[in-house]
């Protein structure tokens, strides 16, 4: 190949590069710095109410305050509204207020995982166990035989609330879903992956010694129950009004010999929703006012009061304008969001799914995500040229590595982010996020380079 004619390539063909191509010795320290922070984040926050603590707790220690309906706030201010413990948005009030609208990233922090039904506790054949519900789209044969933990909140008729926290410290226990031996599943194993495990199989384990050692009917029930009641002085009845989650007692840890990667639970999506976070929390006087969203319920389409599907991010948006004396509907669009969500990372032990020259891949930065959806992009927001033009345009500038992608190949299946219902409000948005391995697992995979590029895109989008 002649000189000119690999110069004539290098300048026309795209290809995202490796993202430790484009970066120094010292940007992929401060990566792997980053990324410590972010795996405490995820050990953390196993739930959307937990990351909303901890958001607040890390607002709170950079300065930021609770937000006060009809005060008008100057230049500077950092603020939050917390919507009612499981969503939150936070704000850095830019020189221009919001005369030329806002600019939003908006991540979600709930993940797929089992609720505990509202009557889940019930004893068989000498064992406790919890009914649950799924939560999200999961694989049912992924949440067998490894160590689960408990979360949540139960509030009691009086209305006072009990957090629960099990599972997690070593010297705690963990829970499980028992699965078949092989001896005995051949029957099961010639079913399909999807109904090897049935929902109604997701029973966790919870005890199984009866309460006074007396082998009477339902006493292994009782002894679960009084242990409950001495540790949160809670009774059955107090199941009915709870939110309690089991999720993964796994760790974030490294990947790899060269440590390149972080397996976790929960990276769809706190691996988005903790770099807009940080970059938030970083932005001390933009020149729009800039929003992080973290909302809840993404995973069962942002439905309830705390998902993107209503209207609490417009209802915050307007009331601040309306402070500032300005119509919201021209505030909303006059506005620009970065959709903080996840794609799927290019898998070379399943390449059959994903087309390649369209596909994201671990280590070459924050993904561009133009439309997600299913087949014919049904359940989409397409976002137009002009802004992925100057979503480009941002990130080449600052030297941010980014690479485009699709979530596989169009056939396959598909999927939605929050995307469609910020523009329902007529803001302009795309998708920008981080690949991952294994999305939807009880233990998923990124890149540590990723997160970072994820970090410094956003931070570079506030700063507009």
């Amino acid at each position: 190949m002649s000189d000119a004619t690999k110069e004539l390539k290098e300048k026309l063909f795209y290809k995202a590069p490796y993202a430790g191509e484009k970066m120094t010795s010292d940007e992929v320290d401060a990566a792997d710095s980053f990324c410590e922070g972010y795996m405490s984040f995820l050990d953390a926050a196993k739930t959307e109410r937990e990351a909303v603590e901890q958001a607040v707790a890390l607002a709170e220690m950079n300065g930021f305050a609770p937000y006060v309906p009809g005060r008008i706030y100057p230049a500077g201010s950092k603020i939050y509204y917390n919507n009612r413990g499981k969503a939150i948005i936070l704000a850095v009030i830019g020189e221009s207020g919001l005369t030329d609208g806002a600019r939003i990233i908006a991540a979600h922090i709930d993940s797929p995982r089992l609720d505990l039904r509202p009557n889940p506790l019930y004893e068989q054949d000498g064992e406790a166990l919890f009914k649950t519900h799924y939560y999200g789209g999961i694989k049912k044969y992924q949440w067998t035989a490894i160590p689960l933990a408990l979360h949540g909140v139960i509030v009691k008729k009086d209305g006072s609330t009990v957090k629960v926290r099990i599972g997690e410290e070593d010297n705690e226990p963990k829970f499980v879903i028992s699965d078949l031996l092989p001896h005995l599943a051949a029957e099961q194993m010639r079913k399909t992956m999807a109904e090897g495990i049935a929902g109604e199989d997701l029973n966790v384990i919870v005890g199984s010694r009866p309460f006074d050692g007396s082998d009477e009917a339902q006493n292994v029930k009782l002894n679960v129950l009084n242990i409950l009641f001495e540790k949160y002085g809670v009774t059955e009845a107090d199941f009915l009004s709870a939110e309690l989650e089991i999720v993964p007692a796994f760790k974030a840890c490294d990947i790899g010999f060269d440590r390149s990667l972080i397996g976790s639970y929960g990276h769809d999506d706190r691996v988005c929703a903790y770099p807009a976070l940080m970059a938030l929390l970083d932005t001390e006087l933009p020149r729009h006012t800039t929003l992080c969203v973290l909302t809840d319920k993404e995973e069962i389409g942002s439905e309830g009061n705390t998902g993107l599907n209503s209207a609490y991010m417009a209802f915050f948006i307007k009331a601040l304008a309306a402070a500032e004396g300005l119509e919201g509907e021209a505030v909303l669009s006059a506005s620009k969001c970065l959709s903080a969500d996840v794609n799927a990372a290019f898998d070379p032990n399943f390449p059959s799914v994903f087309e390649k020259n369209n596909s994201s891949y671990l280590n070459k930065g924050v993904v561009i995500t133009k439309y997600t959806g299913a087949r014919g992009k049904g359940g989409s927001s397409d976002a137009p040229a002009e802004f992925m033009a100057e979503v480009r345009a941002m990130l080449d500038n600052a030297n941010v590595c980014w690479q485009i992608g699709e979530l596989g190949k169009l056939d396959a299946g598909g999927g939605g982010t929050v995307a469609k219902y910020v523009a329902s409000h007529n803001i302009e948005v795309v998708d920008v996020g981080v690949p991952v391995l294994s999305m939807h697992a009880p233990f998923e995979v990124v890149a540590k380079l990723d997160v970072y590029a994820a970090y410094r895109a956003f931070f570079e989008f506030y700063q507009k």
